[in-house]
C-alpha cells in the first residue's frame, strides 16, 4: 500500500511547490519539477522510482500532449508549417555539431561523439506545452510553431538514430527503408482515421446509455493512437497529440478538453513532473561536474539558437524567435530513451550515462523560466 502514500505525497508536494513557484514569478511547472528532486532519492527519499510511478507518468505525459492537441489551432499550424520545419531542422543541426564538438574535446571516440551529438538533437515539448498553457499562449503563433516543430524533430531524430546505429554497428538489423516506410504509414493512417474513423466513432460511443461515454471514447482514441505510434516507431506523445487534434475537429472538443484536463492535472500530470526529478542522484558526479556544466550550456544554447534561427529566417521577429527556440530546449523523455539505447548498444559510455541524464534534466528544468523570461510580459499579462 506504499504507492497510495506516495501518490498523496506527490500531489501535496507538486501543488505546494507549484503555488510557491507562481508566487515567485515563475511558471508552476518549475516548482513541480523541483518537487520531484526534493521528495525523491536526491534529497528526502520519500518517493522512489518504481514501475508504478513510470506507468502513471507515461499516462500523464500522454494526456498532457493529448490536451495540447485538443487546444491546437489547426489554421495556425497550417499557416506556420514552413517555420515548424525550419525550427526543427535548425534545432537538429546546431545541437548535433555542438554535441559532437564537445564530446570530442572531452576525449570520446568519434562514434561516441556522434551519438552524443544525436542525443542533443532530441526535443520533448511536454514541459513547454504546460508552461505555454499556463501563460495562455499554447494557441499563439509561437506555441503552434513549437508543437509543429516537435513533430518534425521526432521524425528526423529517430531516422538519424536508425542510420547511426546501423552505420556504427549498434543495430545492424535496423532497415532504414522499412523504418521510414513505417513512419510514413503512421501519418497516413492517423490522418485517414482523423477524417473517416474518429468522428463517427465518437458519435457512436456518445449514444451508449452509460456515464461519461464521450470522455471514455476520447481516452480510447488517445491511448490507442499512442500505442499505434509506438508500434510504428514514432513517439507515443506524437500519437496522443495527433489524437487530440483529431477530436478537436469534432463537436466534442470542449467537453473532452474540460473533463480530461481535470483528470490529468489532478493526478497523472503531477506524477509525470515528479518522475523527472526522481532520476536525479548526486552520488559520484563530483568528477564529471565540468562535463555536466559545459554540456548543459551547449545543449541549451544550441537548441535556443538553432530553433531561433529557423524561426527568424521564416518571418518571426527576434523576440518570438528566441521564445520558439526556448520552447525546443527541453530534451525530456525522448533524450532519456536515446541515452538508454546508446548505453545498451555500447555507443554511450556507461561512465557518462548518469551525467547525460543530469544534462537532460537540467535542460528540462531551465525551459519554464526561460520561456517566462523571453515571452513579452505584456502578452502574458494580457492573456491572464
Amino acid at each position: 500500500m506504499l504507492f497510495i502514500l506516495q501518490l498523496a505525497i506527490i500531489i501535496v508536494a507538486t501543488k505546494l511547490a507549484g503555488h510557491l513557484s507562481v508566487r515567485l514569478g515563475q511558471p508552476s511547472v518549475l516548482g513541480k519539477l523541483i518537487a520531484g528532486i526534493i521528495i525523491g532519492p536526491a534529497l528526502l527519499g520519500w518517493v522512489e522510482p518504481s514501475e508504478f510511478i513510470d506507468h502513471m507518468a507515461e499516462i500523464g505525459v500522454l494526456l498532457l500532449m493529448f490536451i495540447a492537441g485538443l487546444e491546437t489551432d489547426m489554421k495556425q499550424l497550417r499557416d506556420n508549417w514552413k517555420s515548424a520545419f525550419a525550427v526543427a531542422l535548425g534545432g537538429v543541426i546546431l545541437p548535433f555539431i555542438g554535441g559532437y564538438a564537445i564530446a570530442e574535446a572531452f576525449g570520446l571516440t568519434s562514434n561516441e561523439s556522434l551519438y552524443l551529438g544525436l542525443l542533443l538533437c532530441a526535443t520533448s515539448v511536454s514541459i513547454s506545452v504546460q508552461t505555454l498553457k499556463e501563460m495562455n499562449q499554447l494557441g499563439s503563433r509561437e506555441g503552434t510553431t513549437v508543437l509543429g516543430a516537435a513533430v518534425v524533430d521526432d521524425v528526423v531524430v529517430v531516422v538519424l538514430l536508425a542510420v547511426m546505429m546501423s552505420m556504427l554497428g549498434g543495430g545492424g538489423d535496423v532497415s532504414l527503408p522499412v523504418l521510414i516506410g513505417k513512419k510514413a504509414l503512421f501519418f497516413i493512417v492517423i490522418i485517414a482515421a482523423a477524417i473517416w474513423v474518429i468522428p463517427p466513432f465518437m458519435k457512436l460511443i456518445s449514444r451508449l446509455k452509460v456515464t461519461e461515454t464521450v470522455i471514455s471514447g476520447a481516452l480510447i482514441v488517445c491511448l490507442t493512437s499512442a500505442y499505434f505510434a509506438e508500434w510504428m516507431g514514432v513517439a507515443g506523445i506524437i500519437g496522443a497529440f495527433a489524437a487530440g487534434i483529431a477530436i478537436s475537429q469534432t463537436s466534442f472538443q470542449h467537453e473532452v478538453d474540460t473533463k480530461v484536463a481535470v483528470v490529468a492535472n489532478a493526478l497523472f500530470v503531477p506524477v509525470f513532473f515528479v518522475s523527472i526529478g526522481l532520476n536525479i542522484t548526486f552520488i559520484g558526479l563530483g568528477n564529471q561536474i565540468t562535463f555536466i556544466v559545459i554540456f548543459s550550456i551547449v545543449a541549451i544554447a544550441a537548441k535556443l539558437l538553432g530553433g531561433g534561427i529557423g524561426a527568424r529566417l521564416t518571418g518571426f521577429n527576434t523576440r518570438s524567435s528566441l521564445v520558439i527556440g526556448a520552447g525546443m530546449v527541453s530534451r525530456g523523455e525522448v533524450a532519456l530513451i536515446i541515452a538508454a539505447s546508446g548505453l545498451q548498444s555500447g555507443l554511450l559510455p556507461s561512465v557518462y550515462f548518469t551525467s547525460v541524464v543530469m544534462v537532460v534534466i537540467i535542460t528540462t528544468l531551465v525551459t519554464p523560466p526561460l520561456l517566462k523570461l523571453l515571452f513579452p510580459k505584456e502578452r502574458q499579462e494580457g492573456a491572464a
